[in-house]
């Protein structure tokens, strides 16, 4: 797992200091950027998905619980690093992963890492299972993971689905169009109890919204919407079966 993250820290030295030794002996650490102050930090985390920040308590322009405040709902964790350790309530009121004294224990550095590579697991982990094709809705609902999390999508409410590479576009009744970084095949899987077919290598269809079928080798469906979808000729039975 890497962990992309930034140094918030108003002293060079010490900015040099933890970026060697994390450099040297946390390699699933990969520095994205450096921060002197609030403003300065604000910038890197809204231009970049973190998993972890790197936090000193005092900087020019505002102090770290600043920063957080300022950042509101958070998906990364932070590690607080400061020579004072009585902010060590304030950070865990803050809900930090952990926090470092000055100066830096290397050892003590290397737990605050293995300890946020474990949250993030666990968090991954989690997510993978709710993602899974057995873990969808009974009633017909499909989660699809967004950039932040993840959307829930009633099945019925899908018109077709198009393969892209390694990627899946989605077409809903509605016009919307939602890119998922899944396979095809997760989603025929996914979805087939509710009333799904593949109708093309690249094309799976909901049958409930099909209107109309054209002739040919293979032909093609006609949705709800007016779209046509081709149909080829391996996946012709298969499709026609529907309607027997």
């Amino acid at each position: 797992m890497e962990l992309k993250t930034i140094i918030v820290e108003d002293e060079e030295t010490s900015r040099e200091i933890l970026r060697n030794y994390l450099t040297k002996y946390c390699p699933k650490v990969t520095i994205v950027g450096e921060a002197e102050n609030v403003d300065e930090a604000l910038v890197l985390i809204r231009n970049h998905k973190l998993d972890l920040v790197f936090l000193d308590v005092e900087m020019p322009k505002g102090n770290a619980f600043d920063l957080l405040e300022q950042v509101g709902d958070r998906t990364f964790e932070t590690v607080f690093v400061t020579a004072y350790n009585q902010y060590a309530m304030d950070a865990l009121n803050t809900h930090a992963s952990y926090y470092l004294l000055k100066p830096v224990s290397i050892d003590e550095l290397i737990k605050a890492v293995d300890y946020v590579i474990e949250i993030k697991s666990k968090e991954n982990a989690l997510e993978n299972k709710v993602l899974t094709t057995h873990n969808m809705d009974k009633q017909g609902k499909i989660t699809i993971p967004v950039q932040d999390g993840f959307e829930v999508l009633p099945a019925k409410d899908i018109l077709y689905c198009q393969a892209d590479d390694n990627y899946t576009q989605i077409f809903m009744k509605s016009g919307d169009k939602k890119l998922v970084s899944k396979t095809l095949k997760f989603f025929e899987v996914a979805l087939t109890d509710f009333g799904f077919a593949r109708v093309h290598k690249s094309f799976l269809v909901n049958v409930n919204e099909i209107t109309g079928y054209k002739k040919g080798k293979g032909g093609s469906v006609v949705m709800s919407t007016g779209k046509e979808v081709l149909v080829s000729a391996s996946q012709k039975s298969n499709l026609l079966a529907y309607f027997k």
